[in-house]
């Protein structure tokens, strides 16, 4: 048993600056999520479209001789059009925010086979946003944490920044209610398809990120990663909360960078690949129905005072 856990440490120790990039990486599909969830009472499923989407249209550019900032920019362009194209199914077409989702989702993978002619597309000794950090030898796992740890606290201070102006509170209101932002003069549609739009651009900017990471772009690369964005939500919420606006948006990075090292745990104890989606979804169960249980445990509790006091 003691050789067993001290394998299991050295592994996940040995895995922890990968695992650490990775989930910083992961951690703007997270946001993707969030923000249609969250701030705007849009369940959305377009984030697994979303993802791979990005990672394609930077694979092209790059394969294309682009440079890596221009690759990213094409990304975020691509799937701040396909949030737009949720938003606008629904609205438009009274179509219910899942199904809008799995619409866009479900044509975006024709439109990534159209993007790049294929299933899979290396971009192995391209040039990436990882070679210019600074006295750091380019590939190794410190280059990509310094690098999306830098672009992390940016956008984090412009995201609290915007949610905290008129603009940004007037997203808020239209996922509070959108029938009273509309009286107050907001406009749903506006605030609707920017803010799923940028929930599409950040989980493109995640996977054109994860293309220049892992130096290949495939159209499966998105598989699954719903619901591991909302496992790594769920366990963010939980240890930051979402009683704020920095809270929430700071929930998407702690949680993933949490939920990755639990893979990686997993994975060094020895747990099997494939049973890590059972776990996920298992672990995702328990974090939904964790408030319910806590609810019906306390209602117990408080029973017999009552009844005494009666």
């Amino acid at each position: 048993m003691i050789d067993f856990l001290q394998t299991t440490l050295t592994s996940f120790v040995a895995l922890i600056p990968v695992t650490l990039a990775q989930s910083l990486i992961l951690g703007f599909v997270v946001a993707g999520i969030m923000i249609p969830f969250r701030m705007l009472s849009f369940p959305d499923l377009t984030s697994e479209g979303a993802f791979p989407l990005g990672g394609c249209v930077c694979g092209v550019a790059l394969a294309s001789g682009l440079g890596p900032l221009t690759a990213i920019g094409l990304a975020l362009l691509t799937g701040f059009v396909a949030g737009c194209c949720t938003a606008f199914i629904h609205l438009r077409f009274r179509i219910h925010t899942l199904l809008a989702g799995i619409l866009v989702m479900t044509m975006l993978y024709s439109v990534n086979l159209r993007i790049m002619g294929r299933s899979n597309l290396s971009v192995f000794g391209t040039e990436t946003i990882f070679d210019w950090v600074p006295f750091v030898q380019p590939g190794f796992p410190l280059a990509k944490i310094i690098a999306v740890g830098v672009i992390t606290l940016a956008i984090f201070l412009a995201l609290n920044f915007f949610f905290t102006t008129e603009k940004g509170t007037a997203v808020r209101a239209v996922g509070a209610n959108p029938v009273m932002a509309e009286a107050q003069g907001i406009n749903v549609w506006a605030a609707t398809i920017g803010g799923i739009g940028l929930a599409g651009a950040f989980s493109a900017f995640s996977g054109a990120l994860m293309v220049q990471s892992q130096g290949f772009a495939d159209v499966n690369m998105g598989l699954g990663i719903l619901i591991n964005g909302l496992a790594a939500l769920m366990i963010g919420e939980a240890i930051v909360g979402k009683a704020t606006v920095w809270r929430q948006l700071l929930a998407p990075f702690a949680g993933a960078m949490v939920y990755y090292q639990l893979v990686s745990l997993c994975l060094a104890a020895g747990m099997p690949p494939p049973d890590l989606k059972l776990a996920t979804g298992a672990f995702v169960l328990l974090m939904l129905a964790l408030p319910t249980l806590r609810a019906t445990r306390g209602r117990q509790a408080a029973t017999p005072r009552e009844s005494f006091r009666e």
